[in-house]
């Protein structure tokens, strides 16, 4: 398929315009084995050509690291792009499957200037909570959010793994723009609670591994036969022996609406995951990752693809049938608490 600019939407009643498909820039620097730092750059300009604005980050990426190798090219473009970063979630060097979740006024206040140091930034456009910590009320953690707003360091406040419930009561708070949650073919949780409630409050949804981490590709199999020890795909259960020899074989009806389109199965899974925002009536802008330009066009050119009813059907039982879970650990999701 030849270059295509992208459309664009809002986030949120009053939130930012950006180009309906965002970039998440995790494994530029963490998670997803080696990494070329030159073709990540290339990847990032590439994106900006095309009409993606929206560049999604964290400070739990790499340690900060991620933060760091983004911030020059923002500081080029800060006029063209829209920078998302969040906070709440801190992953120990020492033993990379552990979690740390934080959602306490102070740590959010050090999070957000440490965030800002790193990002070389004045102000953050789009600040998401990062992950729920059950401890702490989210109105306290969004009180904060609030403040920081006010105060000009952060433009617009968003959720990620929130359910319904926590969403409505951030929105009492403070406007949210955006609630960011897994969202693909292989997940698809989040409708029963999360796009009902945002719908209703004019929130926006950002589906992260809209492409179900890669799998959903066909670019690898098994994680640990085919990807590097350091991915951090090896850890999630779907992704490797019988469970995933199992997924592996729902992608059949995938791989047969693609050859109609003459399209990549990750266009396809994309295509569908864009088309939620016409079968839930709310914006959609998902922020699939890559570190390669010619994947940043492929991913933008499915913005351009239409599913039809017959194909959305055939694609409908996928998720139901899917073995295992998202993280080998959901205590850090959403999941648990709908």
């Amino acid at each position: 398929m030849t270059d295509h600019r992208i459309p664009t939407a809002r986030l949120g009643d009053g939130g930012p315009e950006v180009g309906v498909q965002g970039l998440g820039c995790m494994g530029m620097s963490f998670a997803y084995g080696p990494t070329d730092t030159d073709a990540s750059r290339a990847t990032l300009e590439r994106a900006l050509e095309l009409g993606v604005t929206l560049y999604d980050t964290a400070d739990a990426y790499g340690a900060g690291e991620n933060e760091r190798f983004l911030a020059p090219f923002f500081k080029a473009h800060r006029d063209e792009v829209v920078v998302a970063t969040k906070f709440a979630l801190s992953i120990p060097p020492d033993d990379p499957t552990r979690r740390i979740v934080r959602n306490d006024a102070p740590y959010v206040r050090e999070a957000v200037e440490a965030s800002l140091r790193r990002l070389d930034l004045d102000v953050i456009d789009l600040l998401y909570m990062h992950r729920r910590d059950v401890n702490v009320p989210i109105e306290e953690t969004v009180g904060v959010m609030a403040e920081l707003v006010r105060e000009g360091k952060v433009k617009h406040l968003g959720l990620s793994e929130v359910t319904g419930d926590e969403l409505r009561a951030a929105q009492a708070v403070h406007p949210i723009a955006a609630v960011q949650s897994e969202w693909s073919l292989f997940s698809r949780d989040i409708e029963a609670g999360v796009v009902p409630a945002a719908r209703a409050l004019g929130v926006a949804l950002v589906p992260y591994s809209p492409l179900g981490r890669g799998f959903l590709t066909g670019s690898f199999a098994d994680a640990e036969q085919d990807l590097t020890d350091d991915d951090f795909r090896r850890q999630q259960p779907r992704y490797t022996g019988d469970n995933a020899a199992a997924n592996a074989a729902l992608l059949a009806p995938v791989r047969t609406v693609a050859e109609a389109h003459g399209a990549t199965l990750a266009q396809i899974a994309l295509a569908w995951v864009q088309q939620r925002a016409r079968v839930h009536g709310l914006p959609v802008v998902p922020i699939p990752g890559t570190r390669k330009p010619a994947r940043v066009a492929e991913n933008a050119a499915a913005t351009g693809i239409v599913l039809t009813q017959d194909e959305l059907s055939l694609l409908e039982p996928i998720a139901q049938k899917v073995a295992g879970d998202r993280y080998a650990d959901m205590t850090f999701t959403s999941a648990g608490r709908e």
